[in-house]
């Protein structure tokens, strides 16, 4: 649900982005971007929507770090966008039973109620690529200006 809220902000900005499962837990939304602006001015501008998402759902978000502390609510982690973090790659194995991938998915995709972090496994890839194309090419050449928000 988050992320289809994210869709909807970038949406409004005219921000290109490109979500993927992480294999694991969540969804990341990769935005591609000018290589003219630095690393205070990305986390800035993703801390910004990040806020301005999670004040749409209050009931939802907690921006503690600890699980605990946000009773059962979800954490919105724009600070992903680190020095210090690691990213999962698109299409990183992780390691999990099953051998779940981290998968680029179509907007669209978020709205597939079978739709889960791990859905697709090292098994399942290749084939999934071959149909759906690489989702993530554009990523790589899709820059753009990140806009007031």
């Amino acid at each position: 649900m988050l992320a289809r809220l994210y869709r909807t902000a970038l949406g409004h900005l005219a921000v290109r982005g490109y979500p993927k499962t992480t294999g694991q837990r969540g969804i990341q939304i990769w935005i591609p971007i000018l290589p003219k602006y630095d690393f205070s001015d990305t986390s800035a501008w993703v801390e910004r929507v990040s806020r301005a998402v999670g004040s749409t759902v209050p009931e939802l978000i907690s921006w503690e770090w600890s699980k605990q502390a946000r009773k059962g609510r979800a954490r919105l982690d724009y600070t992903q966008n680190a020095s210090i973090k690691t990213l999962v790659a698109p299409y990183s194995v992780r390691p999990a039973p099953g051998a779940p991938v981290s998968a680029p998915i179509t907007w669209d995709e978020l709205d597939d109620p079978d739709l889960r972090p791990n859905r697709w496994t090292i098994r399942e890839m290749v084939e999934r690529v071959e149909r759906v194309g690489d989702l993530f090419a554009a990523a790589q050449t899709d820059l753009q200006e990140l806009p007031p928000v």
